[in-house]
Parts: C-alpha cells; structure tokens; sequence
C-alpha cells in the first residue's frame, strides 16, 4: 500500500491540501497527486510544539500548569481539554474559561497565537445549593464529579438533608426550571430546591392511630 499524504497540488489545487501518494519519501519528498495526477515535490510543514501557560481554577483556589499543543492544534472558550505538562504525573481535566493571546482575551486561536489559557477544574467541583425552609434560605454544598447531572424535579441528598431540585442556574446567566431537565454539574452557578420531609410512622390521624378511640377494653 502507497503512503498518502495530504498537501497542496499546485497544479489543480494550491490553496487547499489534496490527497498525495508519496513517490519519493525523505526530506525531499516527491508525491503524486491523487486529483490530476500531476507529480511534483513537496515541502511538508514541521509539526510545532508549544508549552503554554494554564491558570486553573479549583474550588476557591487558583494555581498555574502548563500544557503542551502542536501547530495544527486550535482552541475555543468552552472546549474541554486534558491540561499535561508532559514532565510531571499530574493531569487537570479542565473547562476553558477564557483565552489569552498578548494582553487581549478572543474567543479562539491556534495553538501559536496563545499567550495563556483560563480554566476550571472539572474533574470534582463543588455545587452551590440553596435550599428554601420556610422563610429561610439555608447555603448547602455538594462535592461531584464534574460529569454529573443534577435533574430538576428529582431529590438530592446533601448533608443528611434530603431536597427536591426546582430551578437551576447556569454559569452562562441562563435559569433552567422545567421538570426533568439535567444538567451536568461543571456547567451549574447554584442550584435551587426545597427541604422534602417524610413523615415518620405514626404522624398525623391515620385510620390505624384512630383505632380504639373512646373504647374501653
């Protein structure tokens, strides 16, 4: 089998690389393109590494890695991406928050362009819950996994104390309130919910508590 490479021909195709089977490999390689058939050298592009500075946010604290990404590699607020540095056996799954490329924050850029990337841990995170008991609000917090999904309208157990979620708040702004909608925990700014109580046996006048009521034995 032929070794195919994808470069521009500059016969049918100069801008945008097309498929190539490779005549000649080397450092001077001659390929035949696989569109016109035209036969000519190709200068085939390095692959670049870059290490690039992190600032991860964890819980209440923020520290600094660095990661490792190539030339063809391109990156967007919002992508999730594994931060290594390559030398040590620590490994941060991260949320990218924002982007920095010189002294300005974009939305996305090549690998070369970035200066520093912003982010938050989302391997464990802690969800801030607030739950209503009577005219008090009471702070609650639940430690997940950042892939977990808090579903509205179903119950949580948080601190011994059981809730039912009612609305959940997005860290894009965004408040989320229909019954069965999940939302996995890296994405949530605070929950809502409600205390659910169970009555214990025998509380309230049940037809068994009435039993006997007003008879003499």
């Amino acid at each position: 089998m032929k070794d195919e490479i994808e470069v521009v021909c500059p016969s049918c195709s100069p801008k945008i690389p097309v498929m190539h089977d490779v005549l000649k490999g080397g450092q001077n390689p001659v390929v035949q393109c696989q569109e016109c058939e035209n036969v000519h050298p190709a200068e085939i592009e390095k692959v670049k590494t870059f290490k690039i500075k992190v600032i991860i946010s964890k819980g209440e604290e923020s520290f600094t890695q660095t990661t490792l990404m190539t030339s063809e590699e391109d990156l967007m607020v919002e992508d999730e991406i594994i931060v290594d540095d390559g030398e040590s056996d620590e490994v941060y799954p991260i949320l990218v928050t924002a982007i920095e490329v010189g002294e300005k924050r974009v939305k996305g850029a090549s690998a070369s362009e970035i200066t520093t990337i912003w982010g938050r841990a989302i391997d464990e995170v802690v969800v801030k819950i607030a739950v209503h008991r009577g005219r008090k609000t009471e702070p609650l917090h639940k430690r997940v996994p950042g892939g977990y999904e808090f579903i509205i309208g179903q119950e949580e157990t948080v601190d011994k104390t059981k809730v039912r979620i009612k609305k959940i708040k997005i860290r894009d702004g965004s408040l989320e309130s229909k019954t069965g909608i999940a939302v996995p925990a890296k994405f949530i700014k605070r929950i809502f919910a409600e205390e659910v109580f169970r009555k214990s046996w025998g509380d309230g006048k049940t037809q068994w508590s009435m039993k006997g009521k007003g008879r003499s034995w």
